[in-house]
């Protein structure tokens, strides 16, 4: 299985994704401060992996407290979540992971400081494998949704890279493809940070699964020619009517696929699932650096002093959703009804 990020005793690792995939290079993160760069400067990308390495970088700032109270500890780790928590903000399985390892850390703070320490390095390493599970499970509830013999689109990565491992929209194509369908990939390249051409395409070829790359515009002749029978991608945050976050682009190629009839399906685990927001206008949309668009690999290709919007993520309205697909079911509109339903199913992860 390809690994994205690993616990060792010396820190926290990171393949670091911005040198994808022309290097693979391992990033260790001695310190929780250099987990929050590493979120912040997306060497570590994607929503579930980011809420993995928060609980992480927690549990490494929590072994490294020099503290001799409770009431110590519980003020550093408060400043640790913080630090955090102020990484990027749409992704709702940072803020997920970090009420956990908070939750775990009031359910222990009565233990000696030492077996405090040991219980929240357990609670992030339990939040890694269930996260493995979880993608497995959502796989295998999505697999009979993909197409048999045809191709299948997706847009940014939503893969091991973007998870601990096994990837959500990638982990249903995976599972269909260990199921016996034939399945072709078509991989956005997924402007401004190409996360389709660096990382799903490099995903797909290691796993020996078929693909093809095309530019964010080809999607619609794609469609247009017959060559995409299912549209399947990750998600950032879902708000509880299924309005749904994820890479900027995303909204566009939902509207393609409503035009030429094809299914469009959202693969994530249920703690992407925001049930405290009503719709997608409530989701916050983070603003990148404006030269993620004018620069590229240091060679500028924009005028000096262009004005720039950057939104690293957009919303599709669910009405342009076929099925949201996660490791408790299916979920279908109308939304806030089954996704609701979901919300109570307790996960049988495989």
């Amino acid at each position: 299985m390809l690994e994205t990020l690993k616990w060792t005793d010396s820190g926290v690792l990171f393949i670091d994704q911005t040198k994808l995939p022309t290097e693979e290079i391992w990033v260790t993160c001695k310190k929780y401060e250099a987990v929050a760069d590493a979120i912040r400067t997306m060497i570590v990308r994607g929503a579930p992996a980011i809420g993995v390495a928060a609980a992480m970088g927690i549990a490494l700032g929590a072994r490294d407290l020099d503290v001799t109270s409770i009431s110590e500890f519980r003020n550093g780790i408060g400043q640790i979540c913080r630090v955090m928590g102020e990484t990027r903000p749409t992704a709702v399985n940072l803020f997920w992971a970090i009420r956990r390892m908070q939750r775990r850390f009031e359910e222990i703070s009565g233990r000696p400081i030492p077996l405090v320490k040991q219980a929240l390095i357990d609670e992030a390493l339990a939040i890694y494998n269930e996260d493995i599970a979880t993608n497995r499970a959502l796989g295998a509830n999505g697999a009979s949704l993909m197409p048999d013999g045809g191709g299948v689109l997706t847009h940014c990565n939503a893969g091991a890279l973007a998870t601990a491992g096994y990837g959500t929209a990638l982990g249903v194509v995976r599972a269909a493809v260990e199921a016996g369908k034939k399945i072709h990939v078509y991989a956005d390249e997924t402007r401004p940070f190409l996360q389709g051409a660096r990382l799903t395409a490099w995903e797909l070829m290691k796993d020996n699964i078929p693909v093809t790359l095309i530019c964010d515009n080809m999607a619609g002749v794609m469609m247009a020619q017959g060559k995409v029978q299912a549209v399947i991608v990750g998600a950032d945050r879902i708000a509880s009517n299924g309005d749904t976050a994820n890479k900027i682009g995303t909204y566009s190629v939902a509207i393609l696929a409503k035009e030429h009839g094809i299914p469009f399906y959202v693969a994530a685990p249920f703690s992407t699932v925001d049930m405290e927001i009503p719709d997608g206008s409530g989701i916050p949309i983070e603003e990148r650096a404006a030269a993620e668009l004018t620069v590229i690999y240091g060679k500028q290709i924009a005028p000096t002093g262009v004005r720039v919007e950057n939104p690293a993520f957009d919303v599709t309205p669910a009405r342009y959703i076929r099925g949201i697909i996660t490791e408790r079911g299916v979920a279908t509109a109308p939304f806030s009804e089954s996704l609701q339903k979901l919300g109570e199913v307790k996960p049988a992860l495989v």
